[in-house]
């Protein structure tokens, strides 16, 4: 009998066969990078699809022990693949020795913004990611500046990899249906380094969308040390108004040497 989902863990299990199938071909980089984890596999609806294929060494992590349990009985000649543990606490690092692996999975909504923020700090490990999320945060995770939705997510993600936007996905694809639309989203590194410290992005990021409705001038006080920068035209806008290369360059202004 299948475990019934659980709200603690904010499961909702896909049960649109072909949307399932279609996550699990989504990955463009499994052969250059045979290394997949899976979050979340819930009933191992998209497991089926992953944990045979050859030449992949596959592994699947959740918190919920009723979870593990299913899915190891379904495929006990890979009960070793199976991690009983808070994605969010697994350490990216022991994983696969150091090694560079992908990321799938249908994430509990609950703690998507959580992973997404998760892969940024290990992003030298991650060079691709497919995840179903609820619309909105897959909204904002892939907006463009000028958009209501930009923010820190946005800025955070697509200054270390390209996003897009698959398909949309129907609350009456999932058991029990969510309340909301759901999207499968790509990400995928970026070759190019980053041109600037991530960490004094995050602060400035962060800062300045603080107060998204006010003037970078107001909001980027704190951390300027240099108050003449502050009459740089940059900082009469919002935060919602800068690109990403724009927040990057704000960043090496602000933390030059």
């Amino acid at each position: 009998m299948k475990p019934r989902a659980k709200k603690s863990y904010g499961q909702h299990f896909l049960i649109n066969e072909p949307v399932t199938e279609k996550i699990s071909t989504a990955l463009l980089t499994l052969e250059q990078y045979p290394r997949l984890l899976e979050i979340g596999p819930g009933q191992g609806v998209l497991t089926k699809y992953l944990v045979n294929k050859k030449n992949i060494d596959f592994k699947a992590v959740d918190a919920d022990k009723d979870m593990i349990a299913f899915i190891s009985n379904l495929f006990p000649e890979h009960i070793d693949r199976f991690i009983l543990m808070d994605c969010l606490k697994l350490n990216y690092y022991n994983l696969y020795d150091g090694k560079e692996f992908l990321i799938i999975g249908n994430f509990p909504y609950n703690i998507s913004s959580q992973i997404i923020f998760k892969i940024l700090k290990n992003y030298t490990l991650i060079p691709e990611m497919v995840g179903m999320f609820q619309k909105e945060m897959a909204d904002r995770i892939i907006a463009d500046h000028g958009s209501k939705t930009y923010g820190v997510i946005s800025v955070l993600t697509q200054a270390l990899y390209h996003t897009e936007r698959l398909f949309n996905v129907s609350p009456g694809s999932f058991n029990p249906p969510p309340k909301v639309n759901s999207t499968v989203i790509r990400i995928w590194r970026k070759k190019e380094e980053l041109s600037c410290d991530y960490r004094s992005l995050r602060i400035v990021v962060k800062t300045a969308f603080n107060q998204r409705r006010k003037m970078m001038r107001n909001t980027l006080k704190s951390i300027v040390k240099d108050e003449q920068l502050l009459k740089n035209d940059i900082f009469t806008q919002r935060p919602e108004q800068l690109s990403v290369e724009d927040f990057i360059q704000l960043t090496n202004t602000i933390y030059r040497p």
